[in-house]
């Protein structure tokens, strides 16, 4: 883990124990440390390679966090646009989280678009059994779907999966129509706002991006329905890209998921975000895709680094209360 993501201090490495003997102690001291947080994702495969599952085992592995992914469907897609979705049967996701989550202890969830009010439900069953697991939601934008499915699977997002969500991931725009619907004030709702409506149906904290400002900068905000807790400025890319929000996501639950608090797993996630859109490419013929490990290029294996990460993400902490993760409702 390096560039973007520089290491955190790991609360999983115990102290060493007097009542245990030296060589015991110093084993289970180096198995622990050798060992990754483990993160379950929902989410459905991207055959372009820019955004569900595909983002998420990206930028979870540049974390340090070992993934495991649930499949809960698929796109038809390129890197211009989505065709189709097409929605594995919830039988099937519950066979899959439930076999590997009898084996294997998790430390966060990430939920992605998961295709159908039914495997909400069925997520929703699943995390329901893991309450001290932290999960963080993403929503992408539906616009490529139909309006009634948009109206039922975000209906049934808000009612059985925010309840058990810490922090909800999303677009100014993406969150504000299905959060806020009936705004009618001129100016366009800010972090508290979007914080409280999605407070109302359970989530205490939200981050946000895409807040347009008049010097035409773009900014994320962490905020909570009492306070805006940590602000980062960005400039404006001139390409457009597919697949920034899942990175984020993914960055952050899986630095939540490492014992990072709030604080630490969120100003991380945005300079890493900011990285990968720094050193984003083309695929294909359509949009740009964020490159997540921009940190594994030769001259990153050659020891250049920069000392000062870009934009102001770094200082998106100061001031920031430690996340209280026991304490949030899921």
């Amino acid at each position: 883990m390096t560039h973007g993501m520089p290491p955190t201090s790991d609360p999983r490495s115990p102290p060493p124990s007097s009542d245990t003997p030296d060589g015991a102690a110093t084993d289970s001291a180096e198995g622990q440390e050798a060992s990754l947080p483990c993160v379950m994702t929902f989410n459905a495969n991207d055959p372009s390679g820019a955004g569900g599952l595909a983002a998420d085992l990206t930028a979870m592995a540049s974390a340090s966090a070992h993934v495991l992914p649930v499949v809960t469907g698929t796109y038809v897609r390129d890197t211009r646009s989505i065709q189709q979705h097409l929605t594995f049967d919830e039988d099937m996701v519950e066979d899959q989280a439930r076999c590997v989550l009898e084996d294997t202890p998790v430390q966060a969830f990430k939920v992605g678009f998961v295709g159908s009010p039914e495997n909400l439900s069925t997520i929703a069953e699943i995390l329901s059994d893991y309450g001290d697991v932290p999960v963080v939601t993403y929503m992408p934008s539906l616009d490529w779907h139909e309006e009634a499915e948009i109206e039922n699977y975000l209906d049934a997002c808000a009612e059985l999966l925010l309840p058990q969500t810490a922090v909800l991931v999303g677009n100014h725009n993406t969150l504000c129509r299905w959060l806020l619907p009936d705004w009618s004030q001129d100016k366009p709702p800010g972090p508290r706002d979007v914080a409280r409506a999605a407070a109302e149906h359970g989530a205490p904290y939200t981050l946000v991006t895409g807040f347009n400002t008049a010097d035409q900068f773009l900014e994320s905000h962490l905020a909570s329905p009492e306070a805006v807790l940590a602000t980062a400025r960005y400039e404006r890319f001139e390409a457009t890209f597919t697949g920034a929000g899942e990175t984020l996501s993914a960055a952050l639950c899986a630095l939540i998921a490492s014992g990072a608090d709030l604080q630490v797993a969120c100003a991380e996630a945005l300079t890493y975000l900011d990285q990968c859109l720094d050193a984003g490419f083309q695929p294909g013929m359509g949009h740009a895709v964020p490159d997540r490990l921009f940190w594994a290029h030769d001259d990153a294996a050659s020891g250049t680094e920069d000392d000062d990460p870009p934009g102001d993400a770094a200082s998106a902490a100061h001031g920031l209360a430690d996340f209280p993760l026991k304490s949030t409702p899921h």
